[in-house]
C-alpha cells in the first residue's frame, strides 16, 4: 500500500516588511509591552524592518491596537 502524501503549497516569502508602533503601550499587559520590545521599537512612531515571514506578520498580528504593518 502506497501513500501519496499532499504537497503542501509553500508560498514564496522574502523581502522585508516595516512595521510602525503607533500607540504608546501604556495600560496594556507586560506581554504586550514585551512584544514590543522584542522588535527592538522603543520610541512611539518608530518604524522597524523586520524579514517579511509568517512570524513577523504574526507578531504585528497579536497586537494591531499597537503596531501596524506599513505598506
Amino acid at each position: 500500500m502506497i501513500k501519496v502524501m499532499a504537497k503542501k503549497e509553500e508560498k514564496q516569502e522574502g523581502g522585508t516588511i516595516k512595521i510602525q508602533y503607533y500607540k504608546s503601550m501604556i495600560g496594556y499587559s507586560k506581554k504586550q509591552k514585551a512584544i514590543v520590545k522584542s522588535l527592538g521599537i522603543t520610541k512611539l512612531n518608530q518604524t522597524v524592518t523586520r524579514p517579511d515571514n509568517a512570524a513577523m506578520r504574526g507578531i504585528a498580528e497579536k497586537i494591531p491596537h499597537i503596531l501596524r504593518i506599513v505598506e
